[in-house]
């Protein structure tokens, strides 16, 4: 290195082995010792460079600092209004009282920062990211914050050994918010178990999504599940009224003032989503305020939702809850709830052939010998969607959904299949008796298969008495419902000619055992 230039220091890392801190651009001499530096000569020996000390934000960011997710996201004018509404306190919180009430258990751990890891599950707009925030204020723990769309394992391990830090200072461990926590895999989820199950750090999970599937039953284990609900229209409509009040955050200092009718369009139509409410709301008192408008009417507002929202994932919980409601209503004979179901699936963009396929299950499994129409019924509906399609399919589902809902039900063949599974799963298989084995052929009646087999159309009434399993069994108890009255009597009838056939043959009656 030439001895008659001067040289200044930039740093690779923020210190030196021993633990030094150097400032940037500082002259230095005998600089050759120090390892982990960069050397570049001063080009410009007449500027003056600026002097930056340990505790610059710029070029030496604590280690809090440069922790991911340490910093509260900023607010500003410019931030959309359903992130500049969010409430601060917990008196500001609208909705889940069922979680948030007076006395209630998570109120309770709130007040007293005393929360344990926990997961929040409930669906978009429902107040989850909300609530963490909140916390953060009431907290005295360092409050770290990461979306699972983004971070990665790294991120975790460093706010785990911050934590660690913490607490072997003799402080609190952080809290660790992960939004969108069911986007980690099963393998980083696992990571977190460690931490959690000793107290490193009190994790509080966000999802949209069922833990109880989205999530590892070790992490579910040792957190505790809150559901949070869709907002109510009465809560919606507290909150949009708050935003047009609020002079610092919300639209206060516009004078702007919107009919009760579309706040009440706009509370029912975000289906329990305040941020779709809030997001309507700011379009549309932004657009009258392009216009020099000081009222809002329902025509505008309309505008601004466009179609209203409806709660549907395709393959969440909305879709399997939606789809036994349905199936649900029809088995209770309710044609208007079924039909109320179906159209919620029609309009959210379900699968019409999944909607068929269950219908067609239906039609065997709840209706069966009540109605032989009913699943040639239902396959027809399946058929029609498959070679119709939407939009107009949805009528022939309209049409099958209250055939189904309003014909008389009976479970009697599928609870019968059920009794002799479990036999066949947990008792000994019985063997096929030997008159009723495959005779087709040529050497089959030298193992005495076939033989004394009786072929019923052969006798009158095409019934004869003979036996058809090694033991009796009675697994069929037709109902009295519909069409399956006339089959319980006509079987009535022929079991009484075996019993009676029995008893001139000298043979007790078996107990049919199962």
């Amino acid at each position: 290195m030439p001895s008659s230039t001067t040289y200044f220091v930039r740093l690779k890392s923020y210190s030196v082995p021993n633990g030094t801190v150097i400032c940037a651009d500082a002259p230095s001499t005998n600089i050759t010792s120090l390892t982990g530096l960069e050397y570049f000569p001063r080009i410009n020996t007449k500027k003056k460079h600026k002097q930056v000390n340990s505790n610059s934000e710029d070029l030496f960011p604590s280690a809090e600092e440069r922790l991911p997710g340490i910093q509260a996201p900023g607010k500003n004018k410019h931030s959309p209004l359903a992130y500049r509404m969010r409430p601060r306190t917990l008196e500001e919180v609208a909705g889940q009282q069922h979680l948030l009430g007076e006395g209630k258990l998570l109120r309770r751990a709130i007040c007293s920062d005393s929360l344990t890891s926990a997961v929040f599950y409930g669906p978009p707009g429902s107040g989850k990211t909300t609530l963490a925030e909140v916390i953060a204020a009431f907290t005295k723990r360092d409050f770290c914050r990461l979306s699972a769309v983004g971070a990665s394992v790294k991120d975790v391990r460093e706010i785990v050994a911050f934590s660690k830090r913490k607490q072997q200072a003799g402080k609190h461990g952080a809290v660790l918010f992960l939004d969108e926590i069911h986007r980690f895999n099963k393998a980083q989820q696992d990571v977190l178990l460690p931490s959690v199950e000793d107290g490193t750090i009190v994790l509080i999970g966000a999802t949209t999504e069922n833990p109880f599937f989205a999530l590892n039953s070790a992490l579910i284990s040792r957190s505790r599940i809150f559901q949070f609900e869709p907002l109510k229209e009465e809560d919606v409509i507290l909150v949009l009224n708050r935003a047009l009040a609020d002079k610092e955050r919300g639209f206060g200092e516009l004078d702007i003032e919107v009919d009760n009718e579309a706040l009440e369009f706009l509370a029912t139509g975000c289906d329990g989503d305040v941020r779709i409410a809030l997001s309507a709301l700011e379009l549309a008192v932004k657009s009258a305020e392009a216009e020099n408008k000081r009222k809002i009417g329902l025509e505008e507002i309309e505008a601004s939702l466009q179609k209203k929202n409806i709660v549907y994932d395709g393959g969440g919980d909305a879709h399997y809850d939606t789809i036994s409601a349905f199936i649900k209503s029809m088995r209770g004979s309710d044609p208007d709830a079924a039909l109320y179901w179906l159209a919620k699936m029609i309009e959210a963009g379900e699968d019409p052939r999944f909607i068929a396929r269950r219908m067609v299950i239906f039609a065997s499994e709840d209706i069966g010998c009540a109605d032989p129409l009913a699943l040639p019924q239902a396959v027809a509906a399946f058929q029609a969607v498959e070679r119709v399609g939407l939009p107009e399919a949805q009528i022939n589902l309209g049409h099958v959904t209250t055939y189904l809902a309003c014909a008389p039900k009976s479970n009697a063949a599928y609870a019968a299949l059920c009794k002799a599974q479990k036999e066949i799963r947990e008792g000994r298989t019985m063997e096929v008796p030997r008159h009723l084995r495959d005779a087709s052929y040529k050497s089959a009646g030298k193992l005495g298969h076939g033989e004394g087999y009786k072929y019923s159309h052969n006798f009158e009434g095409h019934f004869v008495v003979q036996d058809y399993l090694p033991e009796p069994r009675r697994y069929y108890e037709p109902s009295q419902q519909g069409w399956e009255a006339k089959i319980a009597e006509r079987l009535a009838n022929w079991r009484k000619q075996k019993e009676a056939a029995k008893k001139a043959a000298g043979k007790p009656p078996r107990s049919s055992g199962k």
